[in-house]
């Protein structure tokens, strides 16, 4: 089952003097939040902070909150998670949330063998790399469109087209 509230940072300190939030965004980008109205400090959805601001400032995001006007409120709120709703969420096609792939079964396009499961991904700059885990080790694939035939999040279910040699011996 689907998450309904999923991690999209960390509020990692402060900005100025009047409550304004440093967060270090959990998403392909700091221009993901910006179409957010509300984030959640906890994965239930029960404490609902509403943004004023998000502005991208180099790696990280300055984040305005309502009702959050001082230094020592905005410090009260370090090293919280944040969430986000997913219905509030709006994501191009072809992209996915990491926690609804994390878990998928892996089988290959041509065999429909199982190939394994998605335990990790990892963000290189270019393109994601995707963890493959079976009982005989742990396999590194491109998240490319040359690989990736098919991804099914509610049923979890992954087909790819593995390049040759990452799943046997080739050389």
């Amino acid at each position: 089952m689907l998450k309904q509230f999923l991690e999209a940072g960390k509020i990692v300190g402060t900005h100025g003097i009047k409550g304004m939030l440093r967060v270090q965004a959990w998403c392909d980008s700091a221009d993901f939040l910006k179409q957010f109205k509300y984030v959640y400090t906890d994965k239930n959805g029960e404490n609902r902070l509403e943004i004023k601001s998000v502005q991208p400032h180099g790696n990280i995001v300055l984040m305005q909150i309502k009702g959050v006007n001082s230094i020592d409120e905005a410090e009260a709120l370090r090293n919280k998670v944040i969430y986000i709703s997913r219905k509030d969420a709006k994501l191009p096609e072809g992209r996915y949330f990491i926690d609804d792939l994390i878990g998928c079964k892996v089988l290959d396009f041509e065999s429909s063998n199982e190939l394994g499961t998605l335990t990790e991904v990892s963000s290189t700059g270019a393109n994601d790399v995707w963890h493959i885990t079976n009982s005989k080790g742990e396999y590194l694939v491109p998240a490319i469109e040359e690989v990736i035939v098919s991804v099914d999040t509610l049923n979890s279910l992954i087909t790819i087209k593995p390049l040759k040699g990452i799943f046997d011996d080739e050389d």
